[in-house]
């Protein structure tokens, strides 16, 4: 009994162990967790869309500003822009709109010095809401660009 107990707990010790750094509702990542907590509180990591847009908006641009200062101090950081949708609209063209807002973001941060090499991007359309619900509230937190990050 005493073995079965101590083997279970270092079963519990090697899987905490092996947490994965992979980023809240986005994609898997290599980056410590740190490093991911220190651009989400000092750049952000993501903005947000008007309706059937992929303008970026004043308020977006200075979001985008702050990750182009952490991505120039962090250069060996790589990262993966997400487009996403709200639940309007068919999935084909929610996975257009959703690259569209990706591609807008990528330009901004290469426009601000970042290489474009360190830059992919990806749409999800509607397929990945960060809330649900079928109202302006939901939707608007739903139309968003993320920026994950990883390492080169």
């Amino acid at each position: 009994m005493m073995k079965k107990i101590t083997l279970a707990l270092l079963a519990v010790f090697f899987l905490s162990g092996c947490s994965s750094s992979a980023k809240k509702g986005g994609m898997a990542s290599n980056v410590e967790s740190s490093l991911v907590a220190d651009f989400e509180k000092h750049a952000g990591d993501r903005v947000f869309f008007a309706f059937d847009s992929s303008s970026i908006s004043h308020h977006s641009k200075e979001v985008l500003h702050k990750q182009g200062e952490w991505l120039k101090k962090h250069p060996h950081i790589k990262a993966t822009i997400e487009g996403h949708c709200d639940e309007r609209g068919t999935r084909e063209y929610n996975l257009a709109l959703g690259e569209r807002r990706a591609e807008a973001v990528r330009k901004f941060l290469v426009h601000h010095g970042i290489e474009a090499g360190r830059l992919d991007t990806v749409s999800y359309g509607k397929e990945r809401p960060a809330v649900i619900g079928n109202d302006e509230k939901a939707w608007s937190q739903n139309r968003r660009g993320v920026t994950s990050i990883m390492h080169h």
